[in-house]
């Protein structure tokens, strides 16, 4: 009986670390999202000397829903509602439905800059966004 004891609390040990082993990956991955959590910047150019500052705003839900807002402080807009954002490392898209506009980036390693294209209206723009830091 002596070695069932010691089975069972050796099977316990080795349960129980795995059930850590398992939640620590989980905890690593659900991590990996507030990486994008922030304020972005970034300058599209539209040509002929057109410039459009853009700030978008993301935010992560407990649950680890991601969600938006884009600024066009040139065009005097704010709080335009991102209606889908993903983001699978170092991929970002999200649309803003309402302007009939998406953005297609990868986040650098240092999770301080993604670069990609917006698009719009037919037209595809290059547009880096790097993180603001207050």
């Amino acid at each position: 009986m002596g070695k069932q004891i010691v089975l069972r609390s050796r099977l316990s040990v080795g349960l129980l670390a795995a059930g850590l082993l398992v939640l620590m990956l989980g905890t690593a991955s659900a991590a990996s999202a507030p990486g994008l959590a922030g304020d972005w910047q970034g300058t599209l150019d539209a040509g002929g000397g057109n410039t459009l500052k853009v700030v978008v705003h993301i935010s992560q839900d407990k649950d680890g829903k991601l969600s938006g807002a884009i600024d066009s402080p040139d065009q005097g807009a704010s709080g335009i509602a991102i209606t889908a954002v993903t983001y699978k490392e170092p991929d970002l898209h999200f649309e803003v439905g309402s302007i009939d506009g998406s953005y297609d980036g990868k986040m650098n390693k240092e999770n301080s800059q993604i670069a990609g294209q917006w698009k719009q209206g037919g037209a595809s723009l290059p547009l880096t966004l790097k993180r603001v830091t207050k």
